[in-house]
């Protein structure tokens, strides 16, 4: 898979979706600050996240394959730091799959109280504190990671590829939400009644 760019190809495709998605994610932190008034800017983010944090979660998860499939070239960068891969990454993955997912359950069935909400609330205390660790921890090589397919002497095999599929995501995610908001007027009339 060298065409592709490898495992540094792998590095760089997750470290971009990790940059945007601090970007969205810090909108949509904002939007829980006020979320009555923006709860359809709430809405419109979660649901744009989708598809770059589903590439997200499937680039992570093929390093975590092809290291664990013994790949020579995953097995010499090596895995991450223990704790990161034994504590915070299982939480990471389960409280992203639960916010999100309760989230669009929530757009569904429109509850305004109960234990979907309950859960989407508790299930975002948990993302946030152990995604907060994990940025953290990343952090310092994310500039490294993020402007490598941008010069020309560090570019990698699929730099373009990799960048279009970045774009591609939140394109995607920015169609899903248009077309889904639609489901949110339940929660946007009741959240503006609530002023």
């Amino acid at each position: 898979m060298r065409r592709f760019g490898g495992a540094d190809g792998n590095a760089r495709l997750t470290g971009t979706l990790g940059v945007v998605l601090i970007g969205l994610l810090a909108v949509e932190g904002v939007t829980i600050l006020f979320i009555r008034p923006l709860i359809s800017m709430h809405v419109f983010v979660g649901l744009l996240l989708v598809p770059p944090v589903a590439l997200k979660l499937a680039s992570t998860g093929w390093r975590f394959v092809r290291y664990y499939t013994r790949s020579p070239e995953y097995v010499t960068k090596g895995p991450p730091q223990f704790l990161l891969r034994v504590l915070v990454a299982p939480l990471v993955v389960a409280s992203t799959l639960v916010v999100f997912g309760t989230g669009i359950a929530m757009l569904v069935v429109h509850p305004r109280a109960g234990q979907l909400v309950g859960l989407h609330k508790a299930a975002f205390v948990v993302w946030f504190v152990s995604t907060g660790v994990h940025v953290l921890a990343y952090l310092p090589r994310l500039p490294q990671l993020v402007f490598g397919d941008w010069r020309p002497s560090l570019r990698l095999p699929a730099a373009r590829l990799r960048l279009g599929l970045v774009a591609t995501s939140v394109v995607t995610g920015a169609v899903f939400a248009a077309a889904t908001l639609a489901d949110a007027d339940d929660w946007i009339r009741w959240a503006s009644h609530r002023h």
